[in-house]
């Protein structure tokens, strides 16, 4: 059974989640469709950052695995035997 913390983190992550979903959303799909000049496009970041931010987002996240397996494959590692 999760504990109230646990439940809370989790609900966290899935809110920031879902706003950050409709950030991107609207940003991609609507904003090229509204005129230049409206206010809500100083809400929103330059439209180079759609591809870059993922891009960076996705090269982290792939160094991250690398270490990762890196890491793991260096500690399970077998001490080679010596022989006398």
């Amino acid at each position: 059974m999760a504990t109230a913390t646990d439940q809370l983190v989790g609900f966290g992550l899935v809110a920031f989640s879902l706003v950050l979903f409709v950030y991107y959303t609207l940003w991609i799909i609507v904003l090229p469709f509204m005129d230049s000049d409206h206010g809500i496009h100083q809400f929103f970041l330059p439209r180079e950052y759609a591809v870059i931010i993922p891009v960076a987002a996705g090269l982290l996240l792939l160094l991250f695995i690398g270490v990762f397996i890196m890491f793991v494959t260096w500690k399970s590692r077998k001490p080679a035997k010596k022989s006398d």
